[in-house]
């Protein structure tokens, strides 16, 4: 148990240090006054476009490796995705979410599996043993349907496979295809606001962003992903 505090510390105070670094980075230039009228955004968007003209290979290698470590430190999804999406639009964008956020995943899986494995099994296993008949059966279609599910947060998903000593090769192919369509949905959200973005020179009230269809069109698809996960998890339970 002390084993564990102690990752729990490290892995907390490196996820505060890189944190405060990012928040800095990203608020020592601002003032109010710029933010309110989209001004740095706009900037930031066109350096992010000369960057990507001229570096695109390491501006992809820079986002990636923060978004793996990100995840092994508990990170959630969603914000990476929106992120991704702005940066680097949406089909690009949805590629190197995916393969970032799994192999982070993976990652996060293979240090469980080997430090914090019988810590899990005791927290976990009573709760979620019924899973554990189900990926017995078959791993990799379990694994998918998991993943696009989101029968627990993201990253306990990652951790929570750990019990089942699911394969890797199961692991990363059905966290790949499993949260895809999510991603997707949520990188198109982030590439439809940084195109429309550029239509306004101060932050536009919400129901003038949300009638423009790089915005309504993500926002339907993320519901209709709500709803078949529904679906799909009341028959996966």
């Amino acid at each position: 148990m002390d084993k564990i505090k102690k990752i729990k510390i490290v892995m907390g105070l490196i996820y505060l240090i890189i944190l405060s670094i990012f928040l800095y980075i990203l608020f020592y230039n601002f003032n109010f006054e710029d933010i309110r009228s989209l001004k740095i955004i706009h900037f930031n968007q066109d350096q992010l476009n000369i960057l990507k003209e001229n570096n695109l290979i390491l501006l992809i290698l820079i986002f990636s490796l923060f978004t793996v470590l990100w995840v092994v430190l508990l990170g959630f999804g969603t914000p990476v995705a929106l992120i991704g999406g702005f940066i680097f639009g949406k089909w690009i964008g949805t590629i190197i979410v995916t393969t970032s956020l799994s192999i982070g995943a993976l990652c996060l899986y293979v240090f469980a599996k080997y430090f914090l494995y019988d810590f899990l099994k005791e927290k976990l296993f009573t709760k979620y043993k019924n899973l554990n008949l189900m990926f017995q059966k078959k791993q990799l279609l379990v694994m998918i349907i998991f993943r696009f599910v989101g029968i627990v947060p993201f990253f306990l998903a990652n951790l929570l496979p750990v019990i089942f000593n699911i394969n890797l090769k199961n692991y990363l192919l059905g966290t790949f295809i499993g949260i895809m369509p999510a991603i997707f949905i949520m990188v198109s959200l982030g590439s439809g606001f940084s195109n429309a973005i550029y239509n306004f020179d101060e932050f536009p009230p919400l129901l003038s962003l949300v009638v423009l269809p790089e915005i309504y069109f993500p926002i339907i698809g993320f519901f209709f992903i709500i709803v078949l996960s529904i679906i799909l998890k009341k028959k996966f339970k």
